[in-house]
């Protein structure tokens, strides 16, 4: 399952997914957990101090060897210096799994026990002063994109991804790389306007879409969120005295998270998970080549001087068919 938090900044993005991952962590179950925020905070709400999260690998330095191994010997792709964020598998790529050792892991993911369990922690890195003037952001999340295009996940395994604020991840194809996507909202008219542009921007790509309603005090807020965003208000989230504990670094045990909110958090699960059976892998696979060719014409092709078009394998479908055949 890939799943995506994204929310106005300051709705609590990054603690609600973070309290999602150590909730699946205390079920044992496999998680990788990306940071892909320009607001690299996930580390610490995961109870890292700021000098272990300031130590960890950047995924958008090790972009050369992501680029390298993810390419193995697909004879569309001449170089990996040709490869984009968007690039596809096709026959003779690596693909990662999540259960997997591989030297992209190895490079770019910590093992952090958590709660009784363990999950591997990736983040694309900080904006450094160098990028300042001459790079955007979505050049390091581009590494993340690259490996969700060539993940094969199943059933039961996670992939949590802390999307960066606001509508920026609608600046690529990312958008349609998840399972679900959980808009964080307040309730007020500034916290739903995210969800309207997401859910403009998201409609013709068959993005499930759901929002947790999060400080949420009352009733009232409660009827609010109903009010602007319907059905798709999942669950709320209210008050808690064991993330406030949290922040001040002080956590107590994940067990004394109020029940409400545990409530919630399974109910995040369940949608989840229920998004598996109606998995398309042909359309995920046509989304992406989608995107590609888009970003071949736009800059691609200019950038790297080759044809990027001529990477797409027509008869390639990402898919656990073929997860043992590209190796």
């Amino acid at each position: 399952m890939k799943i995506a938090f994204v929310g106005k900044g300051g709705s609590g993005k990054t603690t609600l997914s973070s309290l999602f991952i150590r909730h699946l962590a205390t079920a044992d179950a496999p998680v990788v957990a990306v940071d892909a925020d320009i607001n690299q905070h996930l580390a610490t709400a995961l109870g890292l101090d700021e000098a272990e999260a300031a130590a960890l690998p950047a995924m958008g330095a090790q972009l050369p060897l992501i680029k390298q191994y993810l390419r193995g010997s697909n004879p569309r792709i001449t170089s990996a210096d040709t490869m984009i964020k968007t690039t596809p598998p096709g026959e003779g790529s690596r693909l990662l799994r999540i259960r997997e050792d591989n030297p992209v892991y190895a490079a770019c993911a910590r093992p952090l026990p958590l709660d009784g369990g363990e999950i591997r922690l990736m983040v694309t890195g900080p904006f450094t002063e160098a990028d300042l003037g001459v790079a955007c952001y979505h050049s390091k999340v581009g590494a993340v994109e690259l490996c969700l295009n060539h993940l094969v996940d199943g059933p039961d395994e996670y992939v949590v991804v802390d999307m960066t604020a606001g509508s920026d991840s609608f600046a690529s194809g990312m958008f349609t790389r998840f399972d679900m996507t959980f808009l964080v909202a307040e309730p007020t008219r500034k916290g739903v306007s995210v969800y309207r542009q997401y859910k403009e921007y998201a409609r013709d790509f068959g993005v499930a879409l759901r929002v947790v309603g999060n400080k949420v005090q009352c009733r009232d807020d409660v009827d609010f969120l109903r009010a602007e965003v319907g059905d798709d208000l999942l669950v709320t989230v209210g008050h808690s005295d064991w993330v406030r504990s949290m922040e001040k670094g002080r956590p107590a045990p994940f067990a004394a998270l109020e029940p409400e909110n545990r409530a919630a958090l399974r109910a995040l699960r369940t949608a989840a998970d229920a998004t598996y059976a109606h998995r398309d892998w042909e359309r995920y696979t046509r989304q992406m080549v989608h995107f590609h060719l888009k970003n071949a014409e736009s800059w691609g092709n200019a950038k790297t001087g080759a044809d990027l078009a001529a990477q797409v394998d027509p008869a390639f479908v990402l898919g656990e068919a073929v997860s043992q055949l590209s190796v």
